[in-house]
């Protein structure tokens, strides 16, 4: 069994991937602060269903369900990337800067609490297999 293709741990490294390039446009609007007219950017929330379809299917657990009713749920495979965007609900300063620096400090603190919940939910699902297996 190939532990990073079980869908918990799947989803897991998927979400503090996702957290990994956030904290990285995060950090370039935070180093960007005094750059006239650049523009503040985050990236689109991670889509939960598509999340669970990758997750499913990167292992081809969608294979091996029979499909014996027509009315049954097929799991489609969805890949995409991560996309940055442009935040337009912060106002720009005259320069054309529209980074605010107390705003980007929240979203960075934000990231690295996720970032650490994840982290403790892979280390304790690893722990409870090792456990199962008697190690």
């Amino acid at each position: 069994m190939n532990l990073p293709e079980i869908p918990l741990l799947s989803m897991l490294k998927e979400r503090m991937g996702w957290l990994n390039q956030r904290q990285n446009v995060l950090s370039q609007n935070v180093a960007n602060v005094d750059t006239p007219g650049y523009t503040a950017r985050d990236l689109k929330p991670v889509d939960f269903e598509r999340a669970l379809r990758n997750a499913t299917s990167s292992n081809n657990f969608s294979n091996s369900l029979m499909i014996t009713n027509p009315r049954h749920i097929t799991l489609a495979r969805d890949t995409g990337s991560f996309d940055a965007q442009n935040t337009p609900d912060i106002e720009s300063n005259p320069s054309g800067n529209s980074v605010s620096l107390e705003q980007e400090m929240i979203k960075v603190s934000d990231t690295q609490v996720q970032f650490q919940a994840a982290t403790n939910l892979y280390a304790k699902a690893i722990g409870m297999m090792k456990t199962a297996i008697g190690r």
